[in-house]
C-alpha cells in the first residue's frame, strides 16, 4: 500500500470502535479538525453493562453517518485524506471487527495508506493535539513542535484498563510498568454501583454520590499494597506497580450484606465515598511511586475514568508533591474517540513508519507495547 503523500502535516482520518463509542476524527498534523462520536451507551443501560453484540450492531448502524458528519465538520473529502488510522486493539472482538473492516474498505476504495494502531497508546497522542482556533495542546510550551516531552509517563484509567506506562517514543517505544491483574477501575465502579442500586454507568453515579458521603466512615482494602507484593525499590515485589480491585468489590458486597443482616439502613453515600477513596488512593499512590522510581517527571492522565473528580484531584495533589507535571486532556478526548486514533496515526506518518496494509486482523488483547500492527 502506498505511503502518504504529505508527511509533514498529514491529513489523517481516525476510526475508533473498540467498545461502545463509534468515533471518527480528523487531524492535520497535530491540529484537531473534528472529533465526532456516536455512543450506544443508552442501549446497554438496562443490561447493566456493555453487551458486545449490541455494541457491534450499533457500530454498523452508526459508522457511515458518523463518517459523513466528521468529513462535513472538517470541510474535507475522502480524496483529500492522506492516510487512514483505525483501532486494531485492544477491545471487544466484534466491535473492533466492524471498525477494522470499515477502514479496510475505505482504504481499498480510495487507495489511501492504512495504519492499524493501539488505542491505548492513542490516549497518549491526544496530548499533542491543538484545535484550529489556535489553542495550544497540553504539552505545548515545554516541548518542540510535534514532540512529546522527555521522561513521559501515562496513567490510563478506563472501564477496561488501568495501566501505568513509560513513553520513550510514542511511535515505537512504550513500556508497561504496571497494570490491573483483574478488574479495571471502571469495571469495579460499575459492579459496585450495581451492588448499591445506582445503575449503569457506575462511575458518574458513584462520583456524584460520594460527594455527600463520609469517605472515612469505612476503611476498604487497598489491593496489592501489602509488603509481600510491594517489596522495596532495591528488591521490588511481584506487583509493586500493579493493581487489584476484585477484593475491594467483594469487601463492598460483604459490607452491604452485614448492614442488611442487622436490619440497618445501608449508608449508600458513605460506602460510595469510601469505595471511591480506596480506588483513587491506591491508583495514585502506585502511579506516583512508579513515576518517581523510573525517572518520570511528566504524567498524562487519560481514559474514561479520568473524568472522575476525586481521581483528578488526588492525582494532581500527589503529582505536585512529587514534582511531577500532570497533564489531563479535555474530557471529550479522555474517553475513546476517533481524534486520538487520528493523532497517533499522524505521528506514525510523520515518523516515516510504513503503513500496515490490509492484511492485519483485529487483536482484542493487543499489548500496549505494540503501537501499531
Amino acid at each position: 500500500m502506498n505511503r502518504p503523500q504529505h508527511s509533514e502535516q498529514p491529513l489523517v482520518l481516525g476510526i475508533e470502535s473498540s467498545c461502545d463509542e463509534t468515533g471518527v476524527g480528523i487531524v492535520r498534523g497535530t491540529t484537531l479538525l473534528t472529533n465526532t462520536v456516536a455512543s450506544s451507551m443508552e442501549e446497554h443501560v438496562r443490561f447493566g453493562g456493555v453487551i458486545p453484540e449490541i455494541a457491534s450492531r450499533a457500530h454498523l448502524d452508526a459508522f457511515v453517518p458518523t463518517l459523513r458528519e466528521s468529513l462535513a465538520e472538517a470541510g474535507v473529502t475522502l480524496d483529500e485524506i492522506d492516510a487512514i488510522a483505525v483501532t486494531s486493539g485492544p477491545g471487544l472482538a466484534g466491535a473492533l471487527m466492524v471498525g477494522v473492516c470499515a477502514a479496510k474498505a475505505l482504504a481499498v476504495a480510495t487507495g489511501k495508506p492504512l495504519y492499524a494502531i493501539n488505542h491505548l497508546v492513542a490516549h497518549v497522542g491526544v496530548g499533542l493535539l491543538q484545535t484550529e482556533n489556535g489553542s495550544r495542546p497540553p504539552f505545548a510550551g515545554s516541548t518542540p513542535e510535534n514532540a512529546l516531552p522527555d521522561n513521559l509517563g501515562a496513567l490510563l484509567v478506563s472501564g477496561g484498563h488501568t495501566e501505568i506506562l513509560r513513553i520513550r517514543s510514542i511511535t515505537d517505544d512504550v513500556e508497561l510498568l504496571g497494570s490491573t491483574i483483574d478488574d479495571a477501575a471502571g469495571e469495579a465502579y460499575d459492579k459496585v454501583a450495581r451492588l448499591l442500586g445506582l445503575g449503569y454507568p457506575g462511575g458518574p453515579a458513584i462520583d456524584a454520590l460520594a460527594r455527600t458521603g463520609n469517605a472515612k466512615a469505612i476503611r476498604f482494602p487497598r489491593g496489592l499494597s501489602q509488603p509481600k507484593y510491594m517489596g522495596t525499590a532495591e528488591e521490588p515485589g511481584p506487583h509493586r506497580y500493579d493493581w487489584s480491585f476484585s477484593g475491594l468489590k467483594t469487601a463492598v458486597a460483604r459490607c452491604v450484606e452485614q448492614f442488611e443482616a442487622r436490619g440497618e439502613t445501608v449508608p449508600v453515600a458513605d460506602i460510595a465515598a469510601a469505595f471511591q477513596e480506596a480506588v483513587v488512593d491506591v491508583i495514585t499512590a502506585k502511579a506516583v511511586l512508579a513515576c518517581r522510581e523510573n525517572g518520570i517527571t511528566e504524567l498524562l492522565l487519560g481514559g474514561g475514568v479520568a473524568a472522575n473528580s476525586r481521581l483528578r484531584q488526588l492525582t494532581g495533589l500527589r503529582c505536585s508533591a512529587a514534582g511531577i507535571r500532570l497533564t489531563v486532556p479535555p474530557l471529550s478526548l479522555c474517553t475513546d474517540n476517533g481524534a486520538m486514533v487520528a493523532a497517533l496515526g499522524a505521528q506514525l506518518v510523520m515518523a516515516g513508519i510504513a503503513p500496515s496494509g490490509i492484511g492485519f486482523a483485529p487483536d482484542s488483547s493487543m499489548p500496549v507495547t505494540s503501537v501499531s500492527a
